[in-house]
């Protein structure tokens, strides 16, 4: 089977782990042939290019930036990037029939590129991996309103790309009836459950002393737990709150608080440390996946954030990295998602609301008392994510439409 994944994330390379990387090479294993459609962007000089690696094609697109860029070229780069890809596609992998379009969101201006592929191989099944639901995550956020202008203009967008596919796999339960409550023109045969998934390694658990060694590389104590916080730092990570959190917490001596990352609200965050100085929390940039799963499997107990505000239901990917490394999960966010409310009813974590600074203390003040329940916690998530979330889920929820 020729598979074609159109995307607007950058080349890591084939073998650098990912949830896409990591469902691209679980359809090469079983011997489908790969083609990996993907932005290269002007500030890296490169042009557009069809190359093979690690047996999977990829065709990468000469676009303007589209990301760490500012808001005009990162729009007017977003806008034009389906036109640069179909150019691409009809030049460089010409001749070729897919029989699985397979693409996700962000972003939602793919519409045009799926329904030209659909044409040229009218037996192929389009598949949208939806990871973002847009624009109502902008609303939310008080971007704009609904009655704006981009609203109704992105809003169009989004149902026509919905339209154009044959299936929609979400990430969880509440994204399942989020897209089908709002969508009254889909069926329920056609939104199903494809979620975030990773290729497990064998982690083992790590030699005590790896451990140490670790923290001792960081700067971290090796006698407390450590509660992590790794990813984007964005707005709909509601920093706010976070910072509220660490600013209740900052006289505790029986844990510490570690967030990594980068993003837009990163600078208001590295302000705030370098005003408040807290003893028992450090503030790291983004560091290198390697480096960065390393010191997630040192740590003790994950966690997320996502904005109060979100009427949308996100299930951050960062979750799999907690649970691969047998951590359990403390999840503050809005009510909407039920990120949380899975991992308190199968026993790998705690929720709270994301504007509840009493309750995140509750559920740290739980966890850092009893290494015990850590521990039990956090063998739960790794069952759970064993059952749950590895690559063979998602290939074969997309490959039952297929059969």
């Amino acid at each position: 089977m020729n598979v074609i994944f159109l995307t607007i994330t950058r080349n890591a390379g084939v073998s650098s782990r990912g949830i896409y990387t990591d469902l691209l090479r679980k359809f090469r294993d079983e011997g489908h042939n790969v083609y990996v459609v993907y932005p290269r962007e002007r500030q890296f000089g490169l042009p557009t290019q069809l190359e093979v690696q690690d047996g999977i094609h990829l065709l990468g697109v000469r676009t303007l930036n589209i990301q760490k860029t500012n808001v005009v070229e990162k729009g007017i780069g977003t806008v034009l990037v389906e036109g640069q890809f179909w150019r691409a596609i009809r030049r460089h992998l010409a001749g070729i029939s897919f029989d699985l379009i397979l693409y996700s969101t962000p972003p939602i201006t793919f519409t045009n590129v799926v329904k030209h592929l659909k044409r040229e191989n009218p037996r192929a099944a389009s598949y949208l991996l939806l990871k973002d639901i847009f624009p109502q995550n902008a609303v939310d956020l008080q971007m704009f309103s609904r009655g704006s202008f981009f609203y109704k203009y992105f809003r169009r967008k989004e149902i026509g790309l919905y339209k154009a596919s044959d299936y929609i796999g979400c990430m969880s339960p509440a994204n399942v009836n989020f897209v089908l409550r709002h969508n009254p023109f889909l069926s329920e045969e056609r939104v199903g459950i494809a979620p975030n998934s990773i290729e497990l390694q064998d982690n083992g658990q790590g030699a005590e002393a790896d451990r140490n060694a670790i923290r001792a590389k960081y700067g971290l104590p090796v006698d407390k737990p450590v509660f992590i916080y790794g990813g984007n730092l964005g707005k709909p990570q509601g920093i706010d709150f976070l910072m509220e959190c660490l600013d209740r917490n900052r006289q505790r001596t029986d844990c510490c608080f570690l967030i990594v990352g980068n993003g837009t609200e990163y600078a208001r965050l590295q302000r705030w440390f370098a005003a408040a100085r807290p003893g028992n929390a450090f503030l790291f940039a983004r560091l290198p996946k390697e480096d960065y799963d390393r010191l997630v499997r040192s740590c003790d107990v994950g966690l997320i954030f996502l904005d109060y505000r979100f009427t949308i239901p996100n299930y951050p990917s960062r979750l799999l990295s907690y649970l691969e490394y047998r951590m359990p999960v403390l999840a503050a966010t809005d009510e909407a998602t039920d990120v949380g409310r899975i991992a308190e009813e199968n026993g790998y974590g705690l929720w709270c609301r994301s504007n509840d600074v009493e309750g995140f203390t509750a559920c740290i003040d739980r966890l850092a008392a009893s290494p015990s329940l850590v521990c039990e916690m956090g063998q739960r998530g790794y069952d759970y994510l064993k059952a749950n979330y590895l690559v063979e889920n998602t290939y074969e929820a997309i490959m039952s439409h297929l059969d």
